[in-house]
């Protein structure tokens, strides 16, 4: 057993296949294959199972790829150290976001970031996916959920409120709904769902007709205009298509400049989840332009929801 094995172990785990980390590693199949059991008969063990989806490590084979974790950190934060002697902080970082966080908030701290960090090389990714969203070679993922997975290092970075709402001339011109229940006879836009209704949860606010503590109001919409493109369901609520149901930093602006209104204003809406997170892999060395972005992200988001 050496170091450069437990190494290949780690990547392995971490591809969840035989192919994938021969394609990451730009090796052939057949030689990952020979050097992993190689490596399984000289312990004497065996140090992955399958399962219906992908290799999972046994007991002994996950305490290795802890070493080999371990050891891959320390070669990378050598090169690193060699690498940035004489030069300003670089690499590059693949981060993933959600569409309409990453279009309509995060564009201009991603720009201001790169200003400061010119060598810093990104490579963004808007999308919604949430499953298996750290194991395609991404670096940082920002996602809207109730609870992040356990196995995924997470910082919260925000709430998400949902906000019923539409546009000044649509809430002057139509009936919009007063109560909670009204919302599933009026023309609903929003964010897709698949395959399946959506379903709302909603809390009042603690201290209105002291509602504090019970237990959520559940609601199945049909929406009649659905996309996940955010910045279109902010256009279609302001061409007064019908009633949006947006987290609330779609629609802020157009609020604040009487373009929009909202209403039900007593109501905490959750549609996908109440909590934004940063999310990363635990096992994965951060290099320093990751740590950078990382740090960067979280004191922006928090001055964000402060103000």
């Amino acid at each position: 057993m050496d170091a450069q094995s437990l190494v290949l172990l780690a990547d392995i785990v971490e591809a969840g296949n035989l192919s994938l980390a021969a394609r990451r590693l730009k090796m052939s199949r057949a030689n990952i294959s020979y050097h992993l059991a190689r490596l399984e008969k000289t312990l004497g063990q065996q140090l992955l199972r399958r399962t219906t989806r992908r290799l999972e490590p046994t007991e002994v084979g996950f305490r290795l790829y802890q070493h080999g974790c371990a050891i891959r950190d320390e070669l990378m934060a050598a090169r690193e150290s060699v690498a940035s002697l004489g030069k300003g902080l670089h690499g590059t970082v693949r981060m993933s976001m959600p569409t309409g966080f990453g279009n309509l908030v995060m564009s201009g701290w991603l720009i201001e970031f790169k200003r400061l960090y010119p060598e810093i090389s990104l490579n963004l990714l808007f999308e919604n996916r949430v499953d298996d969203l750290l194991r395609d070679e991404v670096d940082i993922a920002i996602r809207v959920m109730s609870e992040p997975p356990q196995q995924l290092v997470a910082v919260e970075l925000a709430e998400v409120r949902y906000v019923v709402c539409a546009s000044a001339d649509y809430a002057r011109a139509q009936r919009m709904p007063a109560r909670l229940e009204e919302l599933a006879s009026v023309p609903v836009v929003t964010s897709a769902v698949i395959g399946r209704d959506l379903r709302v949860s909603a809390h009042r606010e603690s201290g209105i007709e002291d509602d504090a503590g019970q237990a959520p109001v559940l609601l199945t919409l049909h929406p009649t205009l659905a996309s996940e493109n955010f910045q279109f369901l902010r256009e279609a609520v302001l061409g007064g298509l019908g009633v949006g149901l947006v987290p609330d930093y779609v629609i802020a602006q157009d609020v604040e400049a009487g373009r929009a209104v909202t209403v039900l204003t007593e109501w905490r809406l959750s549609v996908f989840g109440t909590r934004m997170y940063l999310l990363r892999m635990p096992g994965r060395y951060q290099t320093l332009a990751a740590r950078s972005l990382i740090d960067f992200v979280v004191d922006k988001a928090r001055y964000w929801q402060g103000g």
